[in-house]
């Protein structure tokens, strides 16, 4: 059953095909549903070995850790969720008519939307293309995906593993360059998710807006942590660090820069680079720690690196050991004083590279949050309430943790998204649900009407009528 894609016309036919075969079934049962699902779910632990070799040979080195915590732990706890909840998800959702429309009835029905675009980024090929099609699935769709090309090994397998759990006409895999990925996105869906950069997310949404296709947008963003005034300080730090060396910050959620009181960044570094040692003993040599995916994007790090500090900034080792090339080993660092035109505090790091912003009161802390592009993630560390309902309240962000670091992801009933230049709308749980559903309004009629009292011709009953209404 293997997909058989080799160019552009072959993505109308695909999308034909499953498109006729959603008219043909429009409305799978929740037993469909479901079978759907475990089907999934027992292809992805059927192949976690394969995808383990596949991943690490894509990167250079990828730690299978992290594959099952990340990655594997994540899309079973969304499947799991969704066998569990779907079957009321589905129920129509009664709502009230009014006085005025009574005895008519109301309901909300969650109707498939018919086939959902896919495209997966390259820093979690396997979380960030079967969590959107569990929800996709959940909500009776079929799907399409598109696959990295960062990681051709990975994707190659997972096409395969798709083509023998499902119909081409129900799930099927793409994978191919930029020219593959372009005609992808301007295909007519009918809901098309994107996760990558605000650049190409840009590009993404041109190319959705030709056939008016409605899209959710998973981008990224400069992330901050923010260690508070009654932060417990050694816990903050050391959440931040396995934050940000997770997958060796390539991660979109990832803290991206870290705003601390004023004199504390020295206690900061010192106290990173004992929790690096404990983390990852031997660094360069540690089978834990994650490479850069590409040549590209590791030397893209190190001119982040090297122009921060041609700029002023001073760079803060983190390991005994330095960087490995060849290997594409980055070792974690901090910056501090880093100018903030610099292209280490503009763009979006991806990497384990790590700048300090001292701040002086929490009023600092949280307009220079404010005078930048709305992350997709907020990190505040602190144990006031008073100052946590002001962060809250006072900041935008697509979604936000206290006292942690990244773990909001795995929440299973909170929404993951973005906001702004991070994003647009949100998956997982009931909202991915929502997302790849039309909630179609439905008003039914009773035989009992007083429709009749408020057509033409309008004399003196309709008057008092519509003068006892509007002023009721």
């Amino acid at each position: 059953m293997k997909n058989d894609l080799p160019g552009v016309a072959s993505l109308d036919d695909l999308l034909r095909a499953q498109r006729d075969a959603a008219l043909r079934a429009p409305y799978p049962s929740w037993a469909e549903r479901a079978a759907h699902l475990r089907r999934l779910r027992a292809m992805l632990f059927d192949h976690r070995e394969e995808l383990a070799v596949a991943l690490d040979a894509d990167f250079g080195q990828r730690s299978k850790a992290e594959l099952l915590l990340s990655e594997l732990w994540l899309v079973k706890n969304e499947i799991d969720a969704a066998l569990r909840h779907g079957k009321r998800w589905m129920k129509p959702q009664r709502r009230t008519t009014g006085i005025w429309l009574a005895p008519a009835r109301a309901k909300i029905m969650p109707q498939p939307l018919g086939v959902i675009g896919i495209v997966a980024p390259w820093n979690y090929p396997i979380l960030l293309s079967l969590g959107p099609l569990v929800c996709a699935l959940g909500a009776g769709n079929r799907a399409i995906i598109k696959m990295p090309e960062l990681t051709p090994r990975t994707s190659a397998l997972f096409e395969r593993m798709i083509a023998a759990s499902f119909a081409r006409e129900h799930v099927a895999v793409v994978n191919g360059d930029a020219r593959i990925g372009a005609a992808f996105c301007a295909l007519p869906f009918d809901h098309l998710l994107f996760t990558g950069s605000s650049a190409v997310g840009r590009e993404v949404m041109r190319a959705a807006a030709e056939n008016l296709t409605p899209v959710t947008l998973e981008l990224g963003g400069k992330s901050p942590a923010i260690i508070g005034p009654n932060a417990r300080f050694d816990t903050a730090v050391d959440s931040i660090i396995a934050g940000k060396l997770l997958n060796a910050g390539q991660t979109c959620i990832a803290p991206d820069y870290v705003l601390v009181p004023r004199g504390s960044e020295a206690a900061f570094i010192a106290r990173a680079r004992v929790r690096v040692a404990k983390l990852y003993p031997a660094l360069v040599r540690n089978r834990d720690y994650t490479s850069i995916v590409s040549q590209r994007h590791y030397a893209r790090l190190v001119r982040l690196a090297n122009e921060a500090a041609t700029a002023g900034a001073c760079l803060h080792a983190l390991a005994d050991a330095p960087s490995d090339a060849a290997r594409r080993i980055f070792a974690p660092c901090i910056a501090t004083g880093a100018p903030a035109d610099c292209a280490l505090m503009r763009e979006e790091i991806f990497g384990p590279l790590l700048p300090l912003v001292p701040y002086d009161t929490l009023d600092d802390a949280i307009r220079y949050v404010n005078a930048r592009a709305r992350p997709l993630a907020l990190y505040f560390f602190d144990d006031s309430r008073t100052n946590i309902e002001r962060m809250l309240r006072e900041t935008v962000s697509g979604g936000v943790a206290i006292n942690e670091t990244l773990l909001q992801i795995a929440c299973e009933g909170l929404p993951f998204g973005g906001v702004g230049a991070s994003g647009m709308g949100a998956y997982h749980g009931y909202e991915g649900f929502m997302t790849f559903s039309q909630m179609k309004p439905v008003l039914m009629q009773s035989r009992l009407s007083a429709r009749g009292l408020l057509l033409p011709p309008y004399r003196r009953r309709f008057s008092a009528i519509i003068d006892l209404i509007l002023r009721f």
